[in-house]
């Protein structure tokens, strides 16, 4: 065979499995690699303006495109490869597979040692600097190797916990010219990950279906690891099997869906509806695919689920080490979320297993709770003065279709999001919620839209996050996306303010009025040539999402919405128990939803007094 440049072969490599989209800033340090697309028919670039906003596409391409193929985004040396580390922070917390590519300056002029702190032009140790937000980070200066690192690095990015790869390669090395037929390759075996034995599993089964027998109010916690396993058919022909509860993380939204009947919620320190009582009073809680964090526990860890016994099922064999666990769980199972829950069923059938009366009423409680407790509350539509943006999203998710994606932003507007829209099953819903930057959703959107360009792709942003990366209106225009990106604009950096408003009296500093104020966002899209939309108050609501849902254009829109920033209910403090939720419930209230006993001391802890809400959810 013919020998060909390694930049041609690295995007032949891609290409090959399935990748037809690659996110790219121009530079010329990776010069060899996008000219290489020039001699490739079935895979382009999409030339993003800046390389974080390139990072991002390439996570939300690789969230919907799924069947093990990687999103792939490729930046210049220096400050382009510094501008990935925040989306490969992304994928790394939200286990998502992306390999990142950045050139590099000729191999001779690389530093000989960390004490010179550079001789190239914008020189920079890529492999050094991604090393913690990455699963494998190379710097690759033997071009023999690069069939081997490539086969490697998508094997590490999308088995086990999936995350992302991290490939610098020299200039001089994208211009050397190689043998495809004599390269090495990459052999995967047994040993590359560390999964439980079918034996050791059964040992496992067996605990766990006495353990579920003997409990009275049992609970799934359902993390983001089930759609990573494409496992979402197997939770819930587990769930109909068991008919429990089930509890999703945020990753996990469109998991465990709001009209899935088993569906009892949203947990956390921003829990909604569900108000946290399902998972505060289980006596049994099955983990699968969360790594629990702190926003789900809240900071007293110790008072988690506290008299329930605790099994976590993860194929991140670190996240069950009992040493590393903030809240010890009982029994640890490393496995694949998809090979537990198949096998565990069947292991289930062959017991004949049967959903005591118990359980039943233990499952329409939780369910209760959810509808009792639900966040958008129906005084939020009184307000017609502006938009309250709870019933915005509520209204917008009852219009949307089960074939649609949704992606929403970070900071105040995920928990909006959260805890107001409806999952369908067969949606995508994502943000990013590890990493959790602003600016996320508008890009991720991009990298949504062309990994299935047949769905329609609904963005939601806050003002703060619109700032953050809003140069890419001439991406969406450049490539004609159709994506419907709406603003939902309260003029203010909203989760600071309720942050600055429990912990400093309610200042405001650097949030809004002072030292923050967003532009005219109507005015600048009409720049880009988008169409817009404004939406004033609550009255034109309905008219106004039926206009953008039924539209065939990119669209602009703008949300007048009021200085929300109490995101209620949410957890006060970070040493209050996640069952005391603000607004506090009266105390008779609250001791009627509790099976368990209270913790003394911890009843309707006191806001600040500077801190203000009404029923009307207005700050």
């Amino acid at each position: 065979m013919a020998k060909i440049k390694l930049a041609d072969y690295i995007i032949n490599f891609y290409s090959n499995i399935g990748v037809d989209k690659i996110f790219v800033v121009y530079g010329a340090a990776n010069g060899d690699l996008i000219d290489a697309f020039s001699r490739n028919k079935k895979t382009d670039y999409v030339a993003v303006l800046h390389e974080q906003a390139g990072g991002f596409a390439a996570e939300g391409y690789a969230k919907v495109k799924k069947n093990k193929i990687p999103g792939v985004a490729i930046a210049t040396s220096g400050p382009g490869g510094m501008n990935f580390v925040t989306p490969a922070g992304n994928c790394f917390y939200d286990s998502v597979p992306v390999i990142f590519i950045t050139g590099q300056v000729n191999s001779n002029f690389l530093r000989p040692d960390p004490s010179v702190r550079q001789i190239g032009f914008q020189e920079a140790d890529m492999s050094s600097i991604f090393k913690s937000v990455t699963k494998y980070s190379k710097l690759i200066l033997d071009p023999e190797t690069i069939k081997y690192e490539l086969e490697y690095s998508l094997y590490l990015a999308v088995n086990g916990r999936p995350g992302p790869i991290l490939l610098d390669i020299p200039v001089d090395i994208q211009r050397a010219e190689i043998d495809p037929e004599k390269l090495k390759g990459f052999t995967p075996t047994k040993n590359n990950l560390n999964e439980i034995s079918i034996d050791e599993l059964n040992d496992k089964f067996e605990k766990l279906h006495l353990d579920i027998k003997k409990s009275s109010r049992p609970v799934f916690l359902i993390g983001g690891g089930v759609q990573n396993a494409d496992a979402i058919d197997e939770l819930h022909e587990l769930g109909n099997t068991l008919e429990i509860p089930m509890f999703p993380t945020w990753n996990a939204l469109d998991v465990v869906t709001s009209d899935y009947k088993y569906y009892c919620g949203r947990i956390g320190t921003y829990g909604g509806a569900g108000r946290n009582f399902g998972l505060q009073n289980s006596d049994l809680l099955i983990s699968i695919g969360s790594r629990i964090s702190g926003r789900i526990t809240g900071g007293n860890v110790k008072t988690f689920a506290r008299v329930a016994k605790k099994y976590m099922v993860d194929v991140d064999p670190g996240v069950l080490k009992k040493e590393f666990q903030q809240v010890p769980f009982d029994e640890n199972i490393n496995c694949d979320a998809k090979k537990f829950m198949e096998l565990f069923k069947n292991f289930l059938i062959k017991k004949k297993y049967k959903t005591e009366k118990k359980k039943d009423e233990w499952l329409k409680k939780c369910i209760d709770w959810k509808n009792v407790y639900d966040p958008v509350k129906p005084e939020y539509y009184k307000n017609t003065n502006i938009v309250q943006p709870y019933v915005f999203i509520r209204e917008l998710s009852k219009k949307m279709s089960n074939t649609d994606i949704f992606v929403a932003d970070c900071g105040g507007n995920i928990v909006t999001c959260n805890h107001s829209f409806e999952t369908k099953k067969g949606q995508r819903y994502f943000t990013n919620n590890g990493n959790s930057p602003m600016g996320f959703s508008f890009s991720g959107a991009i990298g949504a839209y062309l990994a299935n360009p047949k769905r329609r792709v609904v963005c939601v942003i806050g003002d703060g996050g619109m700032n953050m990366n809003m140069q890419e209106l001439q991406t969406i225009k450049n490539y004609k996306l159709k994506i419907k990106t709406i603003i939902l604009n309260n003029n203010i950096y909203g989760i600071t303010k309720a942050y600055q408003e429990t912990n400093f009296g309610g200042k405001s500093e650097a949030c809004g009025p002072r030292g923050y104020s967003p532009p005219n966002f109507i005015e600048i899209s009409k720049a880009y040539n988008f169409k817009t939309i404004e939406i004033k108050n609550n009255s034109e609501i309905n008219e106004k999402i039926d206009e953008i849902l039924k539209s065939d254009d990119s669209l602009i829109i703008n949300v007048n919405c009021h200085e929300f920033h109490t995101y209620e209910p949410r957890v006060i403090g970070w040493g209050t128990p996640i069952e005391q939720m603000y607004p506090y419930l009266d105390k008779k209230e609250f001791k009627n939803n509790m099976f368990i006993e209270p913790l003394k001391g911890w009843e309707n802890p006191l806001m600040p007094k500077s801190y203000k809400s009404d029923d009307s959810g207005n700050a």
